[in-house]
This record gives structure tokens, sequence and C-alpha cells, in this order.
């Protein structure tokens, strides 16, 4: 197919939309910082001075990306839940159409997970201000629906369904697009027929940092966790993370020979974290049942306990050298084989299983990741065991 430009063919009336939708699919797969304009306006079929007419640079596409794809999901659900019909029409109507969404867009709806960490403060808050507002139409369709539900569950409730229905970004497990659209409305419905669950839970105190005792190479892993999650990977010099920790980022090299290999450290750290609570989850024998109760409250313990450390994990990974990331993804196939395998269902496919499992789990990794008044990890284990137990 010929390369078009905005010289030899019209421009479409959409065209400011088609290049933040493209600039999204672009950072979703690449990661921000390995994304330049000419490779958007390449991928668009323009040129770079053609796209410049539209955002005046990488940082305007990203907020112009986020934008689209918020406003799109408020229209969404603003509009299928002021369709006719009952209340639990108008709920699954929503649920519907916003699935619909998620799975067109499904190479760039991640982004507001993790690359609006590059948005400017007042561009994040008003990304938060649309999510706010689907998320209180699912709450409100909620609680109409279940009148007796608390507010709090309601919401609570919501953010764990849109958690689910943003999951297929999250992963590349192949699904015809009707058998993915049931399943995901499958695992809503799951969610919302949840009626146990805990009391808020006490905010948990943060016991005091005890400089001193940790070896230095373990300060260094810490610190580069804490920065690589609030600032992203490219934003953090080792001299960052050297001063961090005390130590001039000579002192750094002695531990780790590059930036990279710190990262490759953090992850190699997170895998062996998880290696060894599933081990430890299945190697107590019982059910497997029982086996699969003690695994989810296992995973929700330690993704809420190292929440930072969590969030580097999915979050960084592009950004490892090749070797490293290579054994990462044999890592995290085995560790979702184990899920597949203990969670299996008589009449579905593995990639079915599959889907609802990737699901689930991004209900931990979202959760963890916006920590909400009163939600604690016995609320989120709760919703995963329903997602997940037959």
């Amino acid at each position: 197919m010929p390369r078009t430009t905005e010289k030899s063919t019209r421009r479409p009336a959409n065209r400011k939309e088609q290049i933040a939708l493209t600039a999204a699919e672009l950072f979703c797969v690449r990661g921000y910082h390995h994304v330049g304009i000419d490779d958007i306006a390449d991928a668009v079929g323009i040129t770079g001075p053609a796209l410049y007419r539209h955002f005046r640079g990488k940082q305007a596409l990203l907020a112009g990306a986020t934008r689209t794809l918020t406003d799109a999901l408020v229209a969404t659900a603003t509009e299928a839940a002021a369709t006719e019909g009952t209340a639990r029409e108008r709920l699954d109507a929503t649920l519907i159409a916003l699935i619909e969404l998620s799975w067109q867009r499904r190479t760039a709806a991640r982004l507001y997970q993790w690359e609006g960490r590059y948005l400017a403060d007042d561009e994040r808050a008003e990304v938060a201000a649309r999510t706010a507002r689907v998320l209180r139409v699912l709450r409100d369709l909620v609680l109409e629906t279940q009148p007796r539900r608390e507010k709090r569950e309601a919401s609570l409730l919501a953010s764990a369904v849109a958690s689910v229905i943003g999951s297929p970004s999250t992963h590349r497990v192949s699904l015809p697009r009707a058998k993915a659209h049931a399943l995901l409305l499958s695992c809503c419905h799951d969610l919302l027929a949840v009626r146990d669950l805990p009391p808020p839970a006490r905010r948990a105190s943060t016991p005091a940092a005890t400089p001193g005792v940790l070896p230095r190479r373990e300060v260094l892993l810490a610190e580069a966790i804490r920065l690589f999650h609030r600032h992203g990977y490219h934003e953090v010099s080792v001299e960052d993370i050297g001063a961090a920790a005390g130590i001039n980022s000579s002192s750094v090299y002695r531990h780790f020979p590059s930036k990279a290999d710190l990262l490759a450290a953090v992850y190699h750290r997170a895998t062996a974290r998880v290696e060894v609570a599933t081990s430890d989850a299945l190697g107590a024998g019982g059910t497997p049942a029982e086996a699969l109760g003690r695994l989810v409250r296992s995973y929700v313990g330690l993704t809420y306990s190292h929440a930072d450390l969590a969030a580097v994990y999915v979050s960084e990974n592009d950004n490892l050298p090749a070797a490293d990331l290579h054994a990462l993804r044999g890592a995290q196939r085995r560790h979702i084989d184990t899920w597949v395998r203990l969670t299996a269902r008589p009449g579905e496919s593995v990639a079915q299983t599959r889907f609802r499992v990737h699901a689930a789990l991004n209900v931990v990794t979202d959760l963890a990741r916006v920590r909400r008044p009163g939600v604690g990890p016995e609320h989120t284990e709760r919703l995963v065991r329903a997602l997940l137990q037959h």
C-alpha cells in the first residue's frame, strides 16, 4: 500500500484523533521514551512537519492521547447509562459498551496505567477526573441495581469491574471477539455478585525507616525501585539513585555496572519473590482449591506489601536488556501457567482461562496501585477469589 501524505490525499476530518490514537498505541507497545515524532508520523502516513500542525511536541501528543482515550471512556459510559431500560439493562449496556471500546483500543488502553507518569501535574489531574467520572457512572448503576449496597462497596466493585474491562490491554492472549466479550462480561457479573466483602480496612501504619541496617546493595535496590516507580526509568539517573541512597554515583557502579543492570536486578528480585510465594502456597498440601486460595492470598499480600516493586515489575520491562527480558517473559509464562492449571473450568479453553487469570491479576495490580480508603488486601483477595474459584 503506498504511503499517504497530506499533500497527496485529502486530510481526514479526524486526523488529530487518528494521530493521538496511533501515538497511544506506540507509547504502549514501545514505551514513551522509545517513540519519536517521526515514528508516529510514519505510522499515521504523514510527515513530521505535518504532525506538528496538530501537536506541538511529544509531550503534547501524550497529553492528547490520554485525553482522547479518557474522553471516549466518559462518552461511552454516560451514553450507555442513559439508554432506556431497567437499571440492570442499563448496567449491562454500559458494561458491554465499555468492553467493546476496550477491545477496539486494546493496544492503547493501558496508557492510563503507566505512561501517565510522564504527564504534567495538571494533565494527570484531568485524566484522574475523567476516570473518576466513569467510575461514578458504574458505581451509581451498581447502587441502582443493588440498593442495599453501601456506597463504599459499590465504589470498590466499580473499580474492580473497570480493571477487568481494561485487562485485555495487559496481555497478548488471542481469543475471538465474541468469546472475549462474553468472558469479560461474565467476570464483571462475578464481581458484582460478591456479597460478603470484609468491613473497611484500617489504614496500616508504615514502619519507620532504619538507615544503616540494610547492606548498601539493598539500599540501592530499594531507592531504585522507589524512583523508577515514581518517575519512570528514563527520568531517573544513576546519580539520582546514589543521592537517594546517600552515596555518590561512582560508588553505585561498584554494585551495578549500569542503570540497566540495576533494573534487571529489580526484576530478578521481583521474580524470585513471586516464585518463592508461589512455591510456598502450592507446597502446603491440601486440595487444588485450597492451594488456589493460598496462592491468591500470597500474591495479593506480596503485591500490597511491595507495591512499588510490583508497579515497576509490570511497567518497565521494555527497558530491560534483551537477555533479561527473555528470562523474565519465560518466568511470567510459567507463573501464569500455574494459575491456569489451578483455575481451569470444564468446557473452558486454555485461552479463556488465561484471559480470566489476566483479568484477576489486573484487579490486584490496579487496586494495589491506587490505594482507596478502607480497601485492603483482604478486599482484593475476596474479589480475586470470585473471579477464579468455581
